[in-house]
């Protein structure tokens, strides 16, 4: 078959996420039609998860392409880019203050800058409640889309965009993410200056990080008066069932917890044990280092289905740059073909030195020197 000009092709998106959606925007933006396909039942599902900040040089340049720059000025938090490194007892020894006009990377919920993406898109192009089961069909295309629930349609570009655990993946690539051997335990509070006044003052208006080699803690400032802390431990996978415990048993793993961090501060303690709620078990994950696949003409990935790193900053804004590229690959390709060839041509050299970069990156996370975690923290984020 052959390759069909973008502009008549049918194009399939997997994943509403910022991947998914800027690309399916800036697509739109230039006369392209697309649709997009997402597990989801509908926009309010789910918790989209915590804050993450969006660079200048990747994700802003994603969002300027896509019109919306200025609508992401105007909801983000410059403010959380400050970053405080401390010790167990709660000392700060690093204090990274932001200047009054920085704008560098500005922090922003991730529930919010999804809903900016998916306002921008016309009505109508995410179909919900559409869980992709497997992809048939010749290589050359079409393709045939399999849904959960017993539907098909076919389509000529599948575009992945659909996370760590991507459907889109295995007509590409037979990897799957591995445990790193590193973990986060999510805790929230809610109404924090009012109700967790201490743990306010300690986390600041951006992050705050402290470890001790073995274990740490990552706490981030969210909108709304929310506080997010991440519990960073080197553990098997199964911890908490190894403990006799499962995900619900709050109580049980405080106790845990408190046996861990005893030799930290009792100031220090209160982010790990008087969480608003249950914690949330997070393993972190990683795709095999180089991740590539053989061209196809028909189905491509990005973010995350591409290249699932540890949480060091750089997942939602790589991204949002590889979608924002495959995007105008498309707008600017005689055929789908040649726009895969040129997107991948960039995005796979560019996602494997990432990747290379961040191999080991988990260990940095219980470092006691202060890590890049960026804001992009919320691992693994499940589109």
């Amino acid at each position: 078959m052959n390759s069909p000009e973008p502009a008549n092709a049918s194009i399939s998106i997997i994943g509403a996420g910022p991947g998914g959606l800027t690309c399916a925007r800036i697509l739109q933006q230039r006369g392209i039609a697309v649709t997009v396909y997402d597990r989801d039942p509908g926009p309010d599902a789910r918790n989209q998860g915590g804050t993450l900040d969006l660079h200048a040089d990747n994700g802003q340049v994603a969002l300027r392409e896509a019109g919306l720059l200025d609508d992401f000025f105007a909801l983000a938090r410059p403010e959380g880019q400050e970053m405080r490194l401390m010790d167990p007892t709660g000392t700060i020894t690093s204090h990274q203050v932001p200047a009054p006009d920085e704008l560098f990377k500005p922090e922003i919920d991730r529930g919010q800058l999804r809903n900016l993406l998916l306002d921008s898109v016309q009505p109508g192009t995410v179909h919900w409640g559409r869980a992709l089961d497997m992809i048939s069909g010749p290589a050359d295309g079409p393709r045939r889309l399999h849904f959960a629930d017993g539907t098909s349609i076919e389509t000529d570009l599948v575009i992945g965009a659909d996370g760590a655990f991507s459907r889109v993946r295995p007509a590409v690539s037979p990897a799957t993410p591995e445990y790193t051997g590193v973990s986060f335990l999510e805790a929230r509070f809610s109404d924090v200056e009012n109700r967790h006044p201490e743990i306010a003052e300690l986390v600041g208006s951006g992050g705050a990080h402290a470890a001790d080699g073995e274990r740490g803690l990552f706490a981030q400032r969210n909108s709304g008066n929310h506080i997010r802390v991440y519990i960073i431990q080197r553990v098997p996978v199964d911890w908490i069932s190894t403990h006799g415990l499962t995900a619900e048993d709050t109580d049980g793993i405080r106790a845990v917890l408190r046996d861990e961090y005893a030799h930290w501060s009792p100031r220090m303690r209160q982010m790990i044990t008087e969480n608003d709620g249950p914690y949330i078990d997070r393993p972190i994950l990683a795709l095999p280092v180089p991740h590539t696949w053989e061209h196809n003409a028909t189905v491509t990935l990005l973010g995350d289905a591409a290249h699932l790193m540890p949480p060091l900053g750089v997942g939602v804004n790589l991204a949002m740059l590889d979608a924002s590229e495959l995007a105008l690959a498309l707008a600017n390709a005689a055929t789908v073909d040649d726009a895969i060839r040129t997107y991948e041509k960039t995005m796979l050299p560019r996602s494997t030195e990432t990747a290379k970069t961040l191999e080991h990156g988990a260990e940095h996370l219980l470092s006691t020197d202060i890590p890049d975690f960026g804001g992009d923290n919320d691992a693994p984020p499940q589109e």
